[in-house]
């Protein structure tokens, strides 16, 4: 039953619920020892304070955006029904399951018993890869459809970068983000069901492989302002520094580096851009009313009466497209 397969995924995920938060909190930390170590002459603790927590950037009006906006999207979330962002890959994997397995006969998983070293490797490769290009071509559409642009504004409307800016996200993007994700990583997870179910319960050595990819690409350390880099393995993993680059309102930065975990999507599609070493970026909107969003009504609100005016736009250019057919229309004869 289909309860029964969402069940067990929450179960899986609920183990996790501590790890995780830990791991990105010590990544954080080591980050912040190095790019402090790489950038400041004069070492001592309260310099390395003053570099992790900036006056100026913990003080700005984004900041305490980011913060208020945090803390109320945790007391709403309750009431907003959005479910996680595992539900919709599991409710695809089990339609999936059924489908496929009915069309090929397959009741069962293929491979029986507890999964091999080699299965595990091949299932996290699997879906790393497939949730990570769901998120690419999502975040693609955000950045070029005009009515998802007014969300995403949300998150690109940050002007400095304290780590929770990570989830400075409209909370219907996020719902829209995650019944994406649902699409390509949820075929991939119903047909690794009818493989081998047991590394199918969506965890890897015991953290679940969504929350992996959150980890390996480092979603706090890259809204901050350590420049991070990775050398050679920027070719494959996209490194903090040049996420950063990302949220820069210089023009010739817009549009580029959409990748979430891996950097090869946004070379094979022609939008990456690598920044210099340890170049700054000025972050941001260019919009007039950059200053509105700096707020819990900004942040909440005016999104939504944005993309409404545009659906009022859209509707009367196709009222006026179809009056005008029928106006040019010819008359039937009498």
């Amino acid at each position: 039953m289909l309860s029964d397969f969402v069940t067990m995924v929450a179960v899986r995920i609920a183990r996790v619920d501590l790890i995780t938060p830990g791991i990105i909190l010590v990544t954080a930390l080591i980050c912040a020892l190095i790019a402090y170590w790489k950038v400041v002459g004069h070492k001592s603790l309260r310099g390395f304070f003053d570099f992790a927590f900036p006056h100026e950037v913990m003080t700005h009006p984004s900041a305490r955006a980011d913060a208020l906006f945090w803390i109320s999207k945790k007391l709403a979330m309750p009431f907003l029904a959005i479910p996680a962002g595992i539900t919709f890959v599991t409710v695809m994997g089990y339609a999936t399951n059924q489908v496929v397995g009915g069309l090929f006969g397959i009741e069962a998983p293929l491979i029986d018993g507890p999964a091999g070293p080699v299965t595990i490797l091949l299932f996290t490769v699997t879906m790393l890869l497939a949730y990570d290009i769901s998120y690419y071509s999502y975040h693609y559409v955000q950045h070029k459809v005009p009515f998802m642009w007014e969300l995403h504004k949300v998150h690109h409307s940050a002007e400095v970068m304290v780590g929770i800016t990570k989830d400075r996200v409209h909370p219907l993007d996020d719902l829209i983000n995650r019944a994406w994700d649902g699409g390509i990583a949820g075929f991939f997870f119903g047909l690794w069901t009818l493989i081998a179910l047991n590394p199918v319960e969506v965890t890897i050595f015991g953290i679940n492989v969504y929350l992996i990819r959150n980890i390996l690409m480092m979603d706090f350390v890259r809204h901050t302002h350590f420049k991070i880099s990775f050398g050679p393995l920027n070719n494959i993993i996209l490194c903090p520094h040049w996420h950063q680059l990302h949220h820069s309102v210089d023009p010739r930065h817009y549009d580029k580096n959409f990748g979430l975990l891996f950097s090869f999507w946004d070379r094979l599609f022609g939008t990456l851009f690598v920044p210099k070493p340890d170049e700054d970026f000025k972050f941001g909107l260019m919009d007039r009313d950059v200053r509105d969003y700096q707020s819990l009504q900004g942040l909440w609100i005016l999104p939504l009466r944005k993309m409404g005016r545009q659906l009022v736009k859209l509707s009367r250019r196709t009222i006026g497209r179809f009056s005008r057919k029928a106006d040019a229309a010819p008359a039937e004869p009498q």
